[in-house]
């Protein structure tokens, strides 16, 4: 069994996940249950109710699973869902459904028995946020603060393999905007017989090139999971202008337990579990600096 997570908060998520295998959980289990501890206890602000709010001051949250069997469940632009990583989950198991949003989403959360609250921004969230109305800035620097989307892959002793993503999404971002993480195909996907992938980062760069199914796909071809991602991100280096302003992590596995990662700029750290031991590494990137989402959206605005 092997578990691979993002960031720094990646470790705590593969303890997690290793716990669920070593019961005999599956990997869908494995990376449910490491997302949950990070919606629950990420102090990076980035994932979870706790994360930073949206510039009308509203936290929203997003979420996906996917099984190498092709089933799927999704949630975005949830209010109040304490795990919406479990909630992506009975979207799968419960609806003919792949993806629910907002108030609809919502809605089928109280069906299922899951509780959906009202939750006031709390002091540091509060303060943050008024300090960005005075500011217009975007984000916290990439790297610096190490924030980001909690996305994870793990196979377990049956060879099974499972993707998953959470995500309060980008900092002060406009209300209604959806990242990469809970889209099947870009911020995840995992295929029988090829492999997985989980992609973090600005989330516009990854819908942009189809992030985690070009990684799949590439892998499909025959590249090792290593040089797929490296492929990945050259190419969103090409196609998606101010790549030197933006930062987009990428990890892989294929069936064989063969692992890569990669990243726009330096300084994408992840977790890898395997052979009992969980170890933080950190990824080879195409370019020598480290940058911030900020700067990135701050291109995008000046476009408008």
């Amino acid at each position: 069994m092997k578990v691979l997570a993002t960031w720094d908060h990646g470790l705590p998520a593969n303890e997690e996940a290793l716990r669920l295998l070593g019961a005999g959980g599956t990997a869908l289990d494995a990376v449910e249950a490491g997302c949950v501890r990070t919606e629950r206890d990420n102090g990076q602000r980035t994932v979870g109710l706790g994360g930073w709010p949206d510039r009308d001051g509203v936290v929203t949250l997003d979420a996906a699973v996917m099984l190498c069997d092709g089933r799927a469940g999704s949630v975005a632009f949830v209010r109040g869902v304490e795990h919406p990583i479990r909630l992506a989950r009975l979207v799968m198991e419960r609806t003919p459904h792949v993806m629910l949003v907002g108030a609809g989403a919502e809605r089928f959360a109280r069906e299922q028995g899951v509780e959906v609250r009202e939750r006031p921004l709390d002091a540091e969230q509060d303060s943050k946020w008024k300090a960005w109305l005075q500011e217009k800035r975007y984000a916290p620097a990439v790297n610096v603060e190490n924030h980001d989307t909690i996305s994870m892959i793990a196979m377990d002793p049956s060879g099974r393999m499972a993707v998953a993503s959470t995500t309060s999404g980008l900092a002060f971002k406009m209300h209604g905007r959806v990242g990469d993480s809970p889209v099947i195909g870009s911020g995840l996907f995992v295929d029988r017989g090829v492999g997985g992938a989980v992609c973090t980062g600005l989330g516009e760069a990854v819908l942009r090139t189809a992030g985690a199914h070009a990684v799949v796909e590439a892998m499909r071809a025959g590249m090792s999971p290593q040089h797929a991602c490296e492929a990945l991100v050259h190419r969103m280096i090409d196609r998606v202008p101010g790549s030197s302003d933006y930062q987009v992590g990428v990890l892989a596995m294929d069936f064989s337990g063969r692992t890569g990662a990669f990243s726009v700029q330096r300084g994408f750290t992840y977790a890898l579990a395997e052979r009992g031991v969980n170890a933080m590494q950190t990824a080879p990137a195409a370019l020598g600096q480290d940058s911030t989402i900020e700067v990135a959206m701050k291109v995008q605005e000046r476009r408008r």
